[in-house]
């Protein structure tokens, strides 16, 4: 996450980055081979403080490892066991969840102890420490989810040779209220990662859990739901061969085009517009050593596909539902989008056999998923309705 610095620098490094990344100059990897100076952070701090966080134009101007690094790091993410896998992993949680549903406040440090169970070779039941929080803006809001999102963060030396071994922290969608509809929303969310896994490995790998949660202090079970293990930032990133930039304010053309229209039309297809490049809401940008910025986006629990009781869209995008599809993306002309529009066509088969694939959707739930995803191919498939979504209502702004 960025580290936060008071609003007059926010704002003029933002203006400095994207005058940067648009400028001719630079290294190798197409980016500045000259430091800003910022006279501010260069007074000299005390030598009992710690040093500060690197902040986006460090990072982007940090060198990088080798190439044998590199591919290394890309190796070791692309192989992690917990996503090596389809099938639904057991597991049981147990913690004082009564302490921790009371984490509402974003981006809350407060982490509390608990324990995380699975079957082992031979009917062994394997634990592991880990420690637990919140985590998520509009999830977090007790009229919205009584059942918060988590944070599941383990120690490197317990979960060695283990499902988990490689992993640090990952997030834990969770199923917000403790009924099926809200249970069935955990699972059309875990069809929306993968199929945007089929699309591009610019997408974030998700493992479907089935989750019991046993309050400790009360030694008892709180519910047994579906749940969604996500990838961490940082590997997603290594397995692309790159490192996530937290830089805000980037428009279109400075961006890798192709992830860019890729990104864009995933989300016309699970009907999601809770996302901004600009802001930098749940969307990451993903730093190659050679090129432009690339786009990679997550959390679909406001997305069409997942029809989530509280999704409700931006008023100012004009339409009445998240069901109702809206195209937020470059405004190309039919002619430009068909390389594009043709890989997706090219898909259909495999997007309609991920929807049969899902355990435990109810069968009103994979008709509907089913229905809603035709329809998006039913627009590819068609030149005026292409044109009329896809064209001429895209709104001509340069980002969003």
């Amino acid at each position: 996450m960025m580290h936060r610095r008071p609003q007059i620098r926010r704002v003029a490094r933002a203006a400095a980055v994207s005058f940067i990344l648009a400028a001719p100059l630079g290294t190798a990897a197409g980016l500045p081979v000259f430091a800003i100076e910022r006279a501010s952070d260069q007074a000299a701090a005390p030598s009992q403080q710690k040093p500060a966080k690197k902040g986006p134009m460090e990072k982007l101007n940090e060198p990088w490892p080798d190439a044998a690094k590199m591919e290394q790091r890309r190796a070791e993410s692309e192989r992690l066991a917990l996503f090596a896998s389809a099938e639904p992993l057991v597991i049981t949680i147990s913690a004082d969840f009564d302490a921790i549903n009371k984490f509402r406040e974003p981006d809350s440090p407060k982490r509390l102890p608990g324990v995380l169970e699975l079957a082992g070779e031979g009917g062994k039941t394997v634990s592991f420490p880990v420690q637990l929080g919140s985590r998520g803006h509009l999830r977090l809001n007790p009229r919205t989810c009584s059942m918060v999102p988590l944070r599941v963060e383990f120690t490197k030396t317990g979960v060695k040779g283990s499902v988990f071994d490689g992993q640090s922290g990952l997030k834990l969608v969770t199923h917000c209220q403790n009924d099926t509809e809200y249970e069935q929303n955990v699972l059309a969310e875990y069809l929306a990662y993968r199929i945007s896994s089929l699309f591009t490995p610019l997408s974030y790998r998700a493992r479907l859990v089935k989750a019991t949660y046993v309050d400790s202090g009360k030694h008892k079970s709180i519910g047994t739901r579906y749940a969604v293990f996500i990838e961490d930032d940082d590997d997603v990133a290594r397995r692309n061969g790159g490192r996530i930039i937290p830089l805000p304010n980037q428009v279109f053309k400075l961006l890798d085009q192709d992830s860019l229209m890729v990104m864009s039309l995933l989300q016309f297809m699970l009907g999601n517009t809770d996302y901004s490049i600009i802001k930098l809401h749940n969307v990451r940008l993903i730093q190659p050593p050679e090129g432009p910025l690339r786009t990679i986006a997550y959390d679909f629990d406001l997305a069409g596909l997942v029809n989530a009781r509280y999704a409700i869209p931006p008023r100012e995008l004009g339409i009445a539902t998240v069901r109702d599809r809206y195209y937020r993306g470059p405004c190309l002309s039919v002619e430009q989008l068909e390389p594009w529009l043709a890989k997706f066509r090219s898909k259909q088969g495999e997007v309609m056999a991920l929807v049969d694939a899902v355990p435990g959707f109810e069968s009103a739930r994979r008709r509907d998923s089913g229905e809603f995803l035709g329809d998006f191919f039913s627009i590819v498939n068609s030149g005026s309705r292409t044109k009329r979504l896809l064209v001429d209502r895209c709104p001509r702004v340069g980002g969003m």
